[in-house]
């Protein structure tokens, strides 16, 4: 039985993670945290989530370190917010609890503190911008199309939930740093004014906000008389969750390094 940790129990990543954590057989939910201001702080989890008692209790982030310390999890899941984040991750690698990172907006200064956590204590970590199979697909492609189509213009355009608080989203950013790698270039975020013509190794990225967009992503590579568009679109948050239920599964099993969704699902040798 692997047993889990999560923090932003209540926001609609963690609550949906602890929803289907509580259906797997080999999963088991022994601490979930919010922040210190969370009005339900206190209060049994299951309740709060309709699922009837469950005997876990929402613990303030306050009590983190002292909670981890009596529920011993083996692994601890992450979808706060960065700064958090960076302070999550260094108590948990404190306490030799493996970790599952799905929160986005780092700087590279606290992705820098985050690894250093990780690598210093000696724990394993899967760390990603988004735990959607279809999404990592989608970046297969993308190293695949951006060695092919390197000469055409190419745009990244991403629409989230009117209630995101980063962007552009981590994955837009995820998918960015892998057309940069395999066929150079640099960013280029919206654009305004007199810009002038487009130059050939920019890469835009664009983010629209609104309504309850779950997740849409868009890669333009646009060519003299043709352009190819791919696209992901997430209907509902349980593609990530699926993902994230994977992740765990993984990284019980590792005793150290950091990994990404690549290596869960076996894409990292894929040509």
């Amino acid at each position: 039985m692997i047993k889990v940790a999560v923090t932003g129990a209540m926001g609609r990543m963690g609550s949906g993670i602890i929803k289907t954590i509580l259906n797997q057989e080999d999963l088991k939910l022994v601490a979930a945290f919010e922040a210190p201001n969370n009005p339900n702080i206190g209060k049994d989890v299951g309740e709060l989530l309709g699922l009837g008692k469950i005997n876990v209790k929402l613990e303030s982030s306050e009590n983190l370190d002292r909670v981890l310390r009596e529920t011993k999890p083996d692994v601890l899941v992450d979808f706060t917010i960065a700064h958090a984040c960076v302070e999550n991750v260094k108590i948990a690698a404190k306490n030799k609890v493996k970790l599952v990172i799905g929160t986005t907006g780092f700087t590279e200064e606290q992705r820098e503190e985050i690894l250093k956590a990780i690598n210093e204590n000696k724990v394993a970590a899967v760390i990603s911008e988004n735990f959607a199979i279809g999404v990592n697909i989608f970046f297969k492609a993308l190293e695949f199309l951006s060695k092919k189509l390197g000469d055409y213009d190419i745009e990244i355009v991403e629409m989230h939930h009117r209630y995101k608080k980063d962007a552009p989203s981590g994955t837009a950013l995820k998918a960015a740093e892998i057309i940069k790698k395999n066929r150079g270039g640099y960013f280029v975020f919206g654009r305004k004014g007199m810009t002038g013509e487009r130059k050939k190794d920019e890469i835009g990225i664009h983010a629209l906000r609104g309504g309850d967009v779950v997740g849409e992503h868009t890669v333009i590579f646009a060519g003299d008389g043709e352009r190819l568009e791919i696209t992901h679109r997430a209907s509902s948050r349980q593609a990530f969750i699926n993902g994230v239920i994977l992740a765990i599964r993984f990284v019980y099993e590792k005793d150290k390094g950091v990994y990404d969704t690549f290596d869960v699902l076996g894409l990292k040798d894929v040509k």
